[in-house]
């Protein structure tokens, strides 16, 4: 994931401060719009594990810093629930002028709420995320339960909320309360996934109930299992974002097989952690190692790409050959090992041991098919155009390579 800083004006000509994720190759068949929680901000590491897993579908997401928060300017004293709506407008606005108006809008938490509210602003939604929202935007009260007479009497209060005081109006009081989130859900008219955990304690699952029960379809509902409503665990977030990207899909753009910018047919791109991006043909992969070699376990390791590619040439070659044929093989099975052994034949093993990689395949077809013809298939397996690779001679030249433009991480 590539992340570009970028500012854009509010309705206040207040500059907010946002990140635009984009897949690694910089060219998104589409753009969606992330808007965070309650006091929180575009840093949540959350945000972060979920917008990875969009861009390496190739949907580039911004997130942004509402008014007041963070790196954005204002005074957050003076903001409220209809202000991160007209945030969040004013974030589409800007990707539709820069870039491309936004397919997808996700909102966390009270985030959520207001992009249901935002919706009927940006025509370009065509898919709306709410990931462990409030139906009623009021129920943000719950963090100052103790200090609403005090608000009421004072006209403000100061809150502590994750070691950071934060200033309360009466004014945000007020909007909350006259805030109706159901009728804006009901005319909504947009695909609509909702992600909520039964043990939430912070939002309570009854909310996600209220949404969909006012919500028309398409709609549907996933549950996040025993996820806190942060989602602290990077597995939760991970899976929220490939939800997404899955979801959605049907909603965007088909992915075009091109190359990329530069002429390449693949690219891959690894940051400070081993969990590498991967874009081949249009289509997004992921690679890392096990967490016993200080990877994340994200994604197939280097080798297990390698050896998946063994094994899907060998089942699509024998695919061809057995339609080609007109046999009744209705299922192709590849399974495959691989591991370091010693070389038994070289001349001066004793003296200098080496390794060479031993590749274990087995085949099964499913079908009504003779011995004769298994054999054949048998043979056929070989010819696949990986397994020839493998087998031949390859030459890899490496140069440096020097973008002309970069785009900071």
């Amino acid at each position: 994931m590539q992340s570009k800083k970028v500012h854009f004006q509010n309705a206040e000509n207040l500059s907010l401060a946002a990140y635009l994720d984009l897949p690694i190759d910089g060219k998104p068949r589409a753009y969606a719009l992330f808007a965070h929680g309650f006091t929180l901000t575009k840093h949540l590491k959350a945000i972060s594990h979920i917008n990875r897993a969009l861009t390496s579908k190739g949907i580039a997401v911004l997130r942004f810093d509402f008014t007041g928060l963070a790196e954005s300017e204002g005074d957050f004293a003076d903001t409220n629930f209809s202000t991160n709506v007209t945030d969040i407008v004013s974030a589409a606005r800007f990707l539709e002028h820069e870039y491309e108006a936004p397919s997808i809008l996700i909102g966390h938490s009270l985030g959520g709420s207001a992009v249901l509210a935002a919706a009927s602003d940006i025509a370009s939604a065509k898919a709306i995320v709410t990931i462990a929202s409030p139906c009623d935007p009021s129920h943000i009260k719950h963090v100052f339960a103790d200090q609403v007479e005090d608000l009421e009497r004072d006209g403000h209060i100061t809150i502590n909320l994750g070691g950071r005081n934060i200033t309360l109006k009466k004014q945000f009081l007020d909007d909350v309360n006259g805030a109706n989130t159901c009728a804006a859900i009901h005319d909504l008219n947009r695909a609509l996934l909702i992600f909520h955990s039964p043990v939430d304690s912070i939002v309570h699952i009854s909310h996600a109930q209220r949404i969909y029960q006012a919500a028309k379809h398409p709609k549907s509902f996933i549950t996040l299992d025993r996820a806190d409503h942060l989602l602290s665990d990077t597995a939760d977030a991970q899976y929220v974002g490939k939800m997404i990207a899955s979801w959605a899909d049907k909603y965007l753009p088909a992915r075009e097989m091109d190359m990329d910018a530069a002429g390449h047919q693949t690219r891959v791109r690894t940051g400070l952690s081993y969990y590498t991006d991967i874009k081949s043909g249009g289509h997004g992969l992921t690679a890392d190692e096990p967490t016993t070699l200080g990877g994340s376990n994200l994604g197939p390791t280097p080798y297990g790409l390698l050896m998946s590619a063994l094994g899907a040439c060998t089942s699509i070659t024998l695919r061809m050959y057995a339609d080609r044929k007109g046999w009744d093989v209705k299922e192709i099975n590849v399974y495959i090992n691989q591991e370091k052994r010693h070389a038994q034949d070289c001349a001066d093993c004793k003296e200098h041991p080496q390794k060479i990689d031993y590749i274990e395949r087995f085949i099964e077809v499913v079908g009504e098919i003779s011995p004769e013809q298994e054999q054949r298939l048998l043979e056929i397996a070989d010819h696949c155009p990986v397994h020839r690779t493998l087998q031949g001679q390859v030459h890899v030249e490496t140069a440096l390579f020097k973008p002309k433009t970069t785009i900071s991480t």
